[in-house]
């Protein structure tokens, strides 16, 4: 039973030749040549379908290749997935990125640009898209917008996970790895099921200290006595997941699953390009001084910097199928809720200056009802979806009124904010501009935007098979959303300024709302030519969109006057796209070549104005791009992989785009490439030696828009090496990994909150990880 869900769910890191990767064990074992012509099935288009018979561009991973190669997480996943960008400053702020378009704003009042779904389900609101990736059976990439295959109307394309089900008989695992940096983590899952009820129990935990020293309460620092803020970029992770099957009658499947996924990581490491810590630099990659506040527990809701993370969610599926008839039915309803406080230093330094907490909260239920038909020539599938999600992001703020005033704008000449000895000068800016009535004067703040969205939608779409070598699909989704906006803002006025510190009028204990609702009716055909037995053609043209944004703050007319709602409606964003491509074999050889064109109007960016992110229109907009994967087997233990993108996503070069005008999508590189290795070698009738290189390439991005070379990572290439040793019948591994082996330094974020203040800070990323590893199936 494994063995065949392996079969039917692998494809490749080319995403095109999976089987040779993911059964080579077998080769070696004498296995015959027609294994190299088994099929590729995917779920993407509401059916099983071979890979190559699906006319969009899909990437889709089976669990089991992903563990090859060591990908456990999100960024670590887009690194072999052309198009596909995945930003971890944390979890709690993860940025997942396709051809360009972003998506990673926390604000309550928006929706998402990339869909993911976890067991169909849209669960893309950024504090709570993020997930550990353990016990899974495949994730599929599909890119363009995708108007019928997904719930919520895939915009420019979605991220699809679909963990690891209850299946029959009894199986276990556990696996285990320790490494540098302190790095441990367990794993594995316990499968026993009969052909009627059956349950399934996953778990994996992860730590590792953080990579970033921070000397913040070391003995030597500019708090010495103060708290003892723990090293920056780590990670402490739980995921547990709960399945439980159940057929009632013989074609009838009900399907319950309840996941829990939690951090209690230690703080991101905003590193200030600007303010040097006690003793050292401005370097990301050098050791960091993020003292936080005195006061956070009162205002930021926690002593230490750091990230406390809850997502809890139940999903359950029903699915009704009788073998003698055309007709099938599928249910899912989902229900997700989550918490999260994530305590942040937003000016990188020492100083009590840009001390800021987010605390976001929301939950979802969503329900999606399908019924398939595919008989004769015709293929089809039509049903109806609804979606609610509640949600709130409040910001706190905290700092010292005289080091604020005197960091930001500088009303004591002479007197630096920090000295080039880390030496905290703006802290007597207080006592100097009270003439010593007060040497400290705390001062806090908070933000909070609210949402409630209500979606419901009918599809329905249709495949003929004009010929026995044509076909021709349409679809069409209708939609109608209502949106409500909250905003409620407290900020007092400071003591020396007599005014609030930041430029953000509050709403004088009132919490303003705002309503809006909209509709869209949303298209995709597609075209598939199958050429030959080993060869298909495709073209596929459809339109997404982004929803009207409600976007409200507060405004003041008149100074002494209460303040009043301001409401800035941002438009639709609308993307047509026009693809066509290649997918096919030559003997050992599997490719995939797409190309894309898109255009959009009202184009929605995500800009910091005063330490606020907010959204605006940039204009039009336009994407072309070309993508290829490739797989090689040129011999029955070896198997070399890798797949490249060119990505050319900026806005128009026109006078109306302003600022905007002729800059690149943000988080978006021109050129990405990856490839490697799967060499298995035997050494006995029992053993296999196994060796896996991988190495990737991303030529520039930008972090923000408007570009900025400065707020920019140049061109990076990382090398991954994993190899080790395991026995034929896959009853245990022993193996050692190495993750950007050659310890090669980059950014993976910057500018950040800090830039609004004209203080851009930068996130580093992971320095060379390495340890050992081990599994054991029962």
């Amino acid at each position: 039973m494994r063995a065949t869900i392996r079969l039917l769910t692998s494809s490749s890191l080319a995403a095109v030749a999976a089987p040779a990767l993911a059964e080579a064990p077998q080769l070696a074992e004498g296995a015959d040549d027609a294994l190299f012509a088994s099929e590729i099935v995917v779920t993407a288009q509401k059916s099983a379908q071979r890979l190559v018979d699906v006319p969009v561009t899909i990437t889709a991973n089976s669990g089991e290749q992903l563990q090859r190669i060591g990908v456990n997480q999100f960024d670590q996943l887009s690194a072999f997935v052309p198009g596909l960008n995945i930003q971890e400053q944390s979890p709690n702020n993860p940025g997942f990125v396709i051809r360009g378009i972003t998506s990673d704003s926390g604000s309550a009042q928006e929706a998402a640009r990339v869909t993911v779904y976890y067991l169909g389900v849209d669960v893309s609101r950024s504090r709570g898209s993020y997930f550990d990736l353990f016990d899974i059976e495949r994730v599929e990439v599909v890119k363009g917008p995708q108007a019928t295959l997904f719930g919520t109307a895939a915009a420019i394309g979605a991220v699809s996970v679909i963990p690891m089900g209850v299946t029959e008989g009894v199986s276990s695992e556990v696996r285990t790895a320790f490494g540098n940096f302190g790095q441990k983590q367990v794993s594995g899952f316990v499968n026993a099921a009969t052909d009627r009820f059956g349950l399934r129990i996953a778990a994996a935990w992860k730590v590792r200290d953080g990579v970033v020293r921070n000397i913040a309460g070391e003995p030597g620092s500019q708090n010495p006595r103060g708290i003892d803020q723990e090293d920056l970029n780590g990670q402490d992770q739980t995921g547990v997941r709960l399945s439980v099957m159940l057929k009632p009658v013989e074609d009838l499947r009900l399907d319950l699953v309840y996941t829990y996924d939690g951090q209690r990581a230690p703080g991101t490491a905003f590193k200030s390009g600007t303010f040097v810590p006690t003793g050292g630099d401005t370097s990301p990659y050098s050791f960091a001084e993020l003292a936080g506040s005195p006061f956070s527990r009162a205002v930021l809701g926690a002593e230490r910097l750091g990230l406390t993370r809850n997502v809890h969610d139940v999903n359950l599926t029903a699915r009704y199928a009788r073998p003698d008839s055309a007709w099938s039915y599928t249910a899912i309803t989902g229900f997700r809720k989550f918490d999260s406080l994530e305590v942040f230093d937003a000016d990188g330094s020492q100083a009590w200056y840009l001390e800021f907490a987010e605390d976001a909260r929301g939950e979802q239920f969503s329900h999606e009802s399908r019924v398939n038909f595919a008989a004769g020539r015709i293929r089809a599938f039509a049903g109806f979806n609804v979606f609610h999600e509640s949600g709130t992001q409040a910001v706190p703020f905290s700092t010292e009124e005289g080091t604020y005033l005197q960091c930001a704008a500088r009303l004591i000449p002479g007197l630096p904010c920090v000295d080039g000895n880390g030496v905290v000068q703006a802290a007597n800016a207080t006592r100097i501009l009270t003439g010593g009535a007060a040497s400290v004067l705390p001062y806090r703040s908070l933000f909070r935007n609210g949402g409630e969205i209500t979606n419901w939608s009918v599809f329905g779409d249709l495949t003929w098979t004009v010929r026995e070598r044509l076909e021709l699909s349409a679809g069409l989704r209708y939609l109608r959303e209502t949106r409500q906006s909250s905003y409620f803002a407290d900020q007092p006025n400071s003591v020396i300024s007599r005014g609030p510190l930041l430029p953000f009028p509050s709403t004088d204990g009132r919490t303003f709302t705002a309503e809006g609702d909209n509709d869209a009716l949303l298209p995709r055909a597609n075209l598939l030519f199958r050429a030959s037995d080993s060869l298909n053609v495709y073209a596929t043209f459809g339109k997404g969109r982004r929803a009207p944004i409600v976007q409200l703050s507060a405004a003041r007319p008149v100074a002494g006057q209460p303040s009043v709602p301001a409401r800035r409606d941002v438009p639709a964003e609308v993307v047509w796209n026009y693809e066509g491509g290649v997918k096919g074999r030559l003997g050992p050889v599997n490719a995939t070549l797409g190309i894309f064109y898109q255009t959009y109007s009202n184009f929605q960016v995500t800009v910091n104005e005063g330490g606020q992110l907010v959204t605006r229109n940039a204009g039009a907009a336009s994407n072309f791009g070309v993508e290829t994967e490739l797989s090689w087997a040129p011999t029955r233990t070896i198997t070399l992989f890798g797949n490249a993108g060119y990505i050319d996503a900026k806005i128009a070069d026109r006078a109306e785009n302003g600022i905007f005008a002729g800059n690149r999508f943000r988080l978006q590189s021109k050129w990405q490439a990856a490839g490697g290795v799967d060499a298995r070698f035997p050494v006995s009738d029992r053993f296999d030696l196994f060796l896996t290189p991988t190495a990737t390439y991303r030529s520039t991005l930008f972090f923000e828009l408007p570009n900025r070379p400065l707020i920019s990572q140049g061109p990076v290439a990382l090398l991954n090496l994993r190899g080790g040793i395991e026995t034929r019948d896959g009853r245990w591994q022993l193996l050692g990994f190495a993750r950007n082996a050659l310890d090669r330094d980059y950014l993976i974020d910057a500018g950040n909150t800090g830039g609004a203040f004209g203080i851009p800070t930068f996130i580093r990323g992971l320095p060379a990880l390495y340890g050992v590893e081990a599994a054991f199936r029962f």
